[in-house]
């Protein structure tokens, strides 16, 4: 019987004396029947290629066979050879020899050391199935003679808690006590990270079989690391990919503060914006998600990515147990390396009940790297993956897998081993022809570490985890599952292989409503549209209106001959007509919305909608400005000024009228060009309609507006559709809406209140050239009291279209109908009641003169008066100074008798009765002011020659006035 070391050796099928037994192996000889084995029963392979016992034989006594088979094959083929005894006891063959495996030098087997941190415990306890799984690989592999024949693989493990503090400590152990290790192998990320960066400073190759962190993935920071587990950043694609799938377009996120996460969803949020996908909610935690979780409720995260560990996982959904932040409305991505049964682990730091749980995360979806290959090849190790499995159940005693943390790597640590044996045995001879060896590794040789990096590099085998390759960074690439809880268990619905961009879907998947959920409430647009009933109700008032207008025009025109008309300057208020028509024609525009047009015609409406009522508001209000304006200039000047009064020029108020229009025109045609309106569309709050629908109606309203708005009409645009703003200023009724003054807004805004003091002033004047200047006054009283009411109240109404086009649309309505109604229907009144209805043609065919011919007559009559007039002041002012002469010379002889004796001063030289002056004499005749100096400036301008008539010191009888001149004097 050959015993194989307890190392394992080469397995053979026959012996020669040619072939080659490794040291260590044992030889028993055992006889048959009766027969006795005489000399040494078991020789043993020694080093120095001899067997012990050498010298003594050993024979069997009488005859017998002898058989010699392995005792140690552990789980190893039987392979038998025998050699007969014939009857003169030799052997019927050549007897086994012992020879070194290498040639016939003698030499021992070499340990190699493997440094590892298997976390049993922790955020990720993933050593209680990878440590079985990596010691089942070491032995199957010191059993074979074909990889590292002259070498055993040694593990010396620590559990690292996955706490990267713990396993600073332990690294140090590792590191500082004897003997050196060939290679560390740490588990989950964060330990990794650590292991890998300082890993360099001893010239360590680190190989992991748990960290999925992306930030590994950095030559730069990690020369020396490799991994069978796959980056984390593999699950990105596939994540991506299920969202455009399933249309979603905008994400949440929630993250445990770890650098493995942070890396992953920096790596995540790069891919989704090359997708066009939005993440709309971003939130982390370090130990209590609490505030995390609220957070993503609040702001109505739908579609949420989850990372973070095992132990963490069962805090956020105790968390989203209580925030209702599961069901049919939402769908949360997590990490597909937990145990099957995470959620119903009992675990002191949550207060939830596993049908708390179980109920949370129903239907939640996992994205997991392949970790078992799903075909049945035999890989490096002669065994399949279902193969594997069941050798691992027994080497866990028949613990539940569920609960056994790692299990799902375990396959991952079982190729990591043995990705480490191939490369190693693929560095010997390398090294041999360098004249180096493995046991030669220390810290400080960088030659041999830069060979196992290059064999590791280079590694491609088919392993239990599927085929092992790495890339450039070190990292496996591999296929990725996914997988749903569906009734508390965990089903396949598809693979995705990110290299290929192949989505394998099975079409299993289920969920809670009719189907996935929506990435957000879903918002429903809906454009607020102006009533149409109410629409068509101003309509008829705005379109009466205008035929009130045609018929004040027409029966302007046709009077325009009547004097009464002509008083009233009618081609200004036929420019009011039609500015009062246009303002009413600009209500239809006003009413057109998107229900009636396209929204790419909107523009062409907002712009004429502003043309007809900018060029409204000129003729209208203009024309009646002009009335007023010229009523002020003339009647309300000093008296030196007056006569300039009867001089009116119709010319000069056609060109005020003019420069209103034109400045206008300037200003809309500047605005066009440099800023022109274009349509914009305001958003409201979201309505919730009636039922348990998953949506929310967005109400819309359109507008007209420009980037400078509020410079070129002085306020914010806050009127809706259709654009209220522009409608209420440039016409009557924006002019005290409190804003900042600007071009349009601020000149029609003092145009208006000029107006209002104006007709204030002119309230007292009359006069025949603009009789009807007192109506002009009334109407824009009543532009700016609706003003007034309308302006605030629009802006107050600002989100209610209907009530807004109402307010702006009737004010239009009624100002017009006022206006027309004020100026018109008085002069239409009083030619229907005093006949005058014929023109001054007529009048001057019934009459033998024309109406020039009236005013000419009157003007020569008047004249010849003035001439009578003159001459009788001419003769009074004879009189007069012949009585003033005759005053004198008495006053004179008065006072030459003063100075006379006191006794005769009353019965001397007595005057007249006639001579002496009547006080009563010397006042004016009836109708003439009494004079009070030389200037008689309150005579009437008639009697301006008479100005010397009475003197301030002197009296005049009335008897020495002609009875016969008086009744000239008084007319």
């Amino acid at each position: 019987i050959i015993r194989p070391p307890r190392d394992g050796g080469i397995r053979y099928r026959g012996l020669t004396q040619e072939q080659i037994l490794p040291v260590d192996y044992e030889i028993e000889y055992i006889c048959r029947g009766n027969r006795v084995i005489v000399g040494p029963k078991v020789r043993k392979c020694l080093p120095n290629g001899t067997w012990t016992d050498i010298t003594q034989h050993s024979r069997c006594r009488k005859y017998s066979l002898l058989y010699l088979q392995p005792t140690r094959l552990t789980s190893l083929p039987l392979f038998c050879h025998s050699l007969r005894v014939n009857s003169l006891f030799n052997w019927d063959s050549p007897k086994p020899v012992c020879l070194c495996k290498c040639g016939m030098e003698s030499q021992s087997i070499h340990k190699l050391y493997i440094g590892a941190l298997f976390p049993m415990s922790g955020g990720w306890p993933g050593g209680q199935a990878c440590l079985p799984s990596a010691q089942m690989a070491l032995d199957l592999v010191n059993n074979r003679t074909d990889i590292l024949p002259d070498y055993e693989l040694e593990l010396i493990y620590y559990d690292s808690m996955c706490d990267p503090g713990e396993s600073t400590k332990l690294l140090y152990d590792l590191l500082y006590t004897e003997p050196i290790k060939t290679v560390l192998m740490p588990g989950c990320s964060s330990v990794s990270t650590l292991v890998a960066e300082a890993a360099r400073m001893w010239n360590l190759i680190v190989l992991s079989y748990g960290s999925s962190s992306p930030a590994l993935s950095n030559r730069n920071r990690f020369p020396t690391f490799f991994r069978t587990h796959p980056s984390a950043t593999l699950h990105n694609p596939t994540r991506v990919r299920l969202f455009q799938k399933w249309k979603w377009t905008k994400i949440a996120t929630i993250q445990q503060t770890t650098e493995v996460f942070t890396s992953t969803l920096d790596d995540l949020e790069q891919r989704v914006k090359e997708a066009g996908i939005e993440i709309s909610v971003r939130q982390s935690f370090l130990t209590d998600p609490a505030v995390a979780v609220k957070n993503l409720k609040r702001q109505d995260a739908r579609i949420i990515v989850g990372l973070f560990y095992e132990t963490e996982a069962r805090k956020v959904f105790c968390e989203v147990f209580k925030e209702k932040l599961y069901g049919k409305k939402y769908v949360w991505f997590l990490i597909g390396w937990y145990a099957d049964n995470w959620f119903k682990i009992k675990d002191p730091s949550i207060n939830c009940t596993i049908e708390n749980m179980t109920e949370a995360v129903e239907g939640h979806v996992t994205t997991e790297i392949v970790m078992l290959n799903p075909e049945t090849v035999r890989g490096a190790s002669n065994l399949t993956s279902q193969e594997f499995l069941g050798a691992l159940m027994n080497r866990l005693g028949g613990k539940n897998p569920e609960e056994t943390g790692g299990f799902q790597e375990a396959p991952l640590a079982y190729d990591a081993v043995w990705a480490l044996a191939l490369a190693l045995n693929k560095t010997v001879a390398p090294l041999k022809a360098k004249g180096r060896r493995l046991e030669d590794f220390n810290y400080n040789n960088h030659d041999i570490t830069a060979e196992i990096y290059r064999a590791l590099n280079t590694s491609s085998f088919e392993g239990v985890s599927g085929h092992v390759v790495f890339d450039a960074q070190g990292s496996r690439m591999a296929m990725t599952l996914i997988e749903q809880l569906q009734g508390g268990s965990y089903k396949k619905i598809g693979y995705y292989d990110s290299s290929q961009k192949n989505l394998s879907w099975f079409g299993n998947d289920v969920w809670i409503g009719a189907g996935p959920p929506a990435d957000s409430t879903i918002v429903i647009e809906e454009f607020r549209y102006l009533s149409q009933k109410l629409f068509a109700a101003v309509s008829v008032f705005a379109g009466l209106g205008i035929l009130l207008g045609i018929v004040c025009l027409t029966f302007n025109i046709y009077n325009s001959n009547v004097r009464y008309i002509q008083n009233s300057q009618p081609y200004l208020n036929n420019m009011t007509a039609v500015g009062c028509m246009m303002a009413l024609a600009a209500v239809f525009p006003l009413g057109i919305d998107g229900h009636h047009i396209h929204r790419s015609q909107f523009p062409v409406v907002c712009q004429f909608r502003l043309w007809l009522l900018g060029l409204g508001f000129s003729l209208a209000y203009g024309s009646m400005f002009t009335k007023i304006w010229w009523v002020h200039n003339l009647f309300t000047k000093k008296e030196e000024k007056k006569e300039k009064r009867k001089h009116l020029e119709p010319w000069k108020l056609y060109a005020t009228v003019g420069v209103l229009l034109a400045i206008d025109i300037l200003s809309l045609m500047i605005w066009q060009i440099v800023d022109p309106l274009h349509i914009t569309v305001e958003k409201f709050t979201r309505e919730a309609p009636k039922g348990d629908l998953d949506v929310l109606i967005q109400p819309l309203l359109e507008h007209c507006t420009s980037e400078k708005m509020n410079t070129w009409l002085g306020i914010p645009p806050l009127f809706p559709t259709p654009s209220l703003a522009h409608s209420l200023i440039p016409s009557f009724f924006h002019s005290l809406t409190p804003s900042i003054p600007s071009v349009v807004y601020g000149y029609k805004g003092l145009l208006l209140l000029l107006g209002i003091f104006l007709a204030y002033e002119t309230k007292s004047v009359s006069t025949e050239k603009i009789n009807d200047h007192r109506a002009v006054g009334m109407a824009i009283y009543n532009v700016a009291v609706l003003c007034m009411i309308t302006a605030p109240v629009t802006m107050i109404l600002t989100s209610q279209q209907d009530a807004s086009f109402a307010f702006a649309a009737l004010a239009i309505v009624f100002s017009v109908y006022i206006t027309l109604v004020v100026l018109f229907v008085p002069k239409m009144r009083r030619l229907i009641t005093r006949g005058e209805w014929q023109s001054e043609q007529q009048d001057t065919l019934k009459t033998g003169s024309s109406t020039n011919n009236n005013d000419e007559e009157k003007s020569r009559q008047l004249e010849r008066e003035n001439r009578e007039l003159q001459k009788i002041i001419q003769e009074k002012e004879q009189r007069v100074s012949e009585l003033r002469n005759q005053l004198v010379e008495r006053q004179a002889l008065r006072n030459r008798r003063r100075p006379s004796s006191g006794t005769n001063q009353n019965h001397s030289n007595p005057s007249p009765p006639s001579s002496q002056p009547d006080p009563k004499s010397l006042l004016p005749p009836p109708g003439y002011p009494n004079p009070a100096s030389d200037n008689h400036s309150s005579l009437p301008p008639s009697f301006s020659n008479s100005s010397n008539l009475y003197q301030a010191d002197s009296k005049i009888s009335r008897n020495h006035c002609h009875n016969s001149q008086i009744p000239l004097l008084y007319k």
